[in-house]
């Protein structure tokens, strides 16, 4: 996991001075999608219902366009309200392409955090209290956590695999500080729940305390495999009975990708104000194409199948060619998706990177695509599927360079 930690780019894990001038991080006003739709709410467009039991949970997820079916479940005391979270007790997770948000049984905020297209990630709380003026409040008290070597050095996000004790008291010489989309499966989900099927590959989810733990060393995936979690929790007042391992598949991608996102745009900033050039990041760059194109993804070793509905849920989202092929199918039984190169491509965080950032990574991600680059870095990327990326984009992303139009098929 040190190698794929490292294999971003040398100085990955490097602080990024994000409150000085040039980004200015606590002084800048967010424009991102929490900011937006605060605005929304100020000015009387959105109307939020609070409910009793849940608060502002339900409401909020159909206000934000966030799916339930995208809930993870995590029990290790990993979180800003950690006192309150315990396998019995479990902090629910959802999330979309720009949006995360954290919820827990009685706990008397809601946790959010938007990704800025050039702030990265900004953190909020919400007090679960009915009110006909509910406020976000950004709160920079998570950056102790959240900006660190584990986010890249920037404001953003972080998953962890750790084993827990009965209470879900973390043991941190026992797993992984950061989990994507690299990290083998066996080493995942350690302080997650996790329903669905992965056939005999072994990971750490369902598992918490000493006895759980020994009990799996001598009999691998008793607790995995699972349709249901109730005989391990009681879910009824969360929106889902599912902690879905393919939502958690994606949340791991989507999550690294962000701080990557985020750290392009930073040190891409910095290097523009102090040298008007970007050539010193070309290394960069060249990582966060890796990232991008799942070059050093870890193969599924078994078929994987979910349990809520997810993974019939976000391939709807396209957008989708003329042949109805799009970056967000999923494959699941030799690697994540079927056309591997990050939906991300669209989003706001890409679009908005400096420019002389973005037009040298769509020249580069061109010039893989086509084939005319050769770096062995991106050689195990088949033809085919180097084509189909060219397709998809070409048809589905918009404001790409007029040279993106130009027919050339992808070379071996």
């Amino acid at each position: 996991m040190l190698a794929a930690a490292q294999s971003d780019f040398q100085g990955a894990t490097h602080m990024v001075p994000f409150e000085e001038d040039t980004i200015s991080y606590n002084q800048t006003p967010s424009t991102g999608p929490i900011a937006r739709f605060q605005s929304r709410l100020d000015r009387g467009e959105v109307k939020l219902k609070f409910d009793p039991q849940t608060g502002w949970r339900d409401s909020l997820l159909a206000a934000l366009e966030i799916s339930p079916k995208s809930q993870t479940l995590v029990f290790s005391k990993t979180s800003l309200q950690r006192e309150r979270i315990a396998p019995q007790n479990p902090r629910a997770l959802f999330f979309n392409d720009e949006i995360y948000v954290g919820w827990i049984p009685g706990a008397p905020v809601m946790e959010f955090t938007e990704v800025d297209a050039k702030l990265g990630g900004v953190f909020y709380t919400l007090e679960q209290t009915a009110t006909d003026k509910p406020k976000f409040v950004r709160n920079n008290q998570c950056l102790e956590c959240h900006a660190s070597a584990k986010t890249m050095g920037v404001p953003g996000h972080l998953i962890r695999s750790f084993k827990t004790d009965d209470q879900g008291i973390i043991d941190l010489i026992t797993g992984v500080s950061e989990v994507n989309h690299r990290t083998p499966l066996e080493d995942r989900w350690g302080g997650w729940y996790v329903t669905g099927a992965h056939g005999r590959v072994t990971h750490r989810g369902n598992l918490y305390g000493k006895a759980a733990f020994q009990k799996a060393e001598e009999k691998p995936n008793f607790l995995g495999n699972l349709a249901s979690l109730k005989k391990l929790v009681d879910l009824t007042d969360y929106a889902s009975p599912h902690s879905d391992i393919v939502a958690l598949m994606v949340l791991e991608h989507e999550a690294h990708m962000h701080n990557f996102l985020t750290r392009l745009h930073y040190e891409a900033q910095m290097a523009l104000s102090r040298y008007q050039h970007i050539r010193y990041l070309r290394s960069m760059a060249d990582g966060f194409l890796k990232y991008l194109l799942f070059t050093e993804e870890t193969p599924l070793k078994a078929k994987v199948k979910g349990t809520s509905g997810y993974s019939d849920y976000f391939p709807t989202l396209g957008p989708k060619d003329a042949k109805g092929r799009s970056l967000r199918q999923f494959d699941l039984e030799t690697r994540l998706f079927k056309y591997p190169c990050s939906y991300l491509i669209y989003s706001e965080s890409f679009d908005l990177l400096p420019k002389l950032m973005r037009e040298h990574v769509l020249q580069r991600l061109h010039d893989i695509l086509t084939g005319k680059d050769t770096s062995p870095e991106f050689a195990s990327i088949p033809a085919e599927t180097r084509q189909a990326i060219l397709e998809i984009l070409r048809e589905t992303k918009p404001n790409l360079p007029a040279y993106w139009r130009v027919e050339k098929r992808a070379g071996p």
